[in-house]
């Protein structure tokens, strides 16, 4: 399908993957270390409605209106960002894709939004033994569908995916800007 404008280039990276991968952990180390992160959008948004009292249950009574909301709330977040400046994304708006396609829901409405911007590269972190939260309701099956979805979809929209393997968070996060400065970049 043409576009008629090209995404922007950006300096972004994407961290990816099932829920109980570790994405998250890394983040805040990146976080900690001086870099411009963006935590996970449905994890934030999900948090603060329950610090108001709803459950989950009332959070995603309507999961259309729910994935929009997510969908929406990550566009606004990527066209507010630099693009020549280095982030790390828990989540970019492609992550949709997989979660409405999850839903049942069709996950074509994401796309359009997948070629706004272009990001520098695509971090696919391996599993961890999956625990479930209040938040985190999938399973070890779920988990893996989400997986398969995720790196589909990027795949599809030309990415190469860069594996992250399981160890402990110090040893991700240096192996992660090690990777980063393979690209050249300079993460500081």
């Amino acid at each position: 399908m043409p576009h008629s404008t090209p995404p922007r280039s950006t300096n972004w990276y994407v961290f990816t993957g099932a829920p109980c991968s570790g994405k998250s952990a890394v983040i805040q180390a990146l976080e900690r270390r001086g870099f411009k992160v963006i935590q996970e959008t449905a994890r934030s948004y999900i948090d603060s409605k329950l610090a108001k009292g709803l459950s989950l249950k009332e959070i995603k009574s309507d999961i259309l209106s729910f994935e929009r909301h997510i969908l929406f709330e990550k566009v606004c977040i990527e066209q507010a960002l630099p693009i020549d400046q280095i982030v790390f994304l828990d989540r970019a708006v492609p992550d949709s894709v997989a979660y409405f396609q999850i839903e049942g829901l069709d996950g074509a409405e994401v796309l359009k939004h997948c070629h706004h911007a272009r990001y520098r590269g695509i971090f696919l972190f391996d599993r961890l033994r999956f625990r479930a939260d209040a938040v985190r309701t999938e399973d070890e099956e779920l988990a893996g569908r989400i997986e398969g979805l995720l790196e589909k979809c990027y795949r599809q929209l030309g990415y190469p995916i860069i594996r992250v393997p399981v160890m402990p968070v110090k040893r991700r996060t240096e192996w992660i800007l090690g990777q980063v400065r393979s690209q050249g970049s300079d993460p500081h």
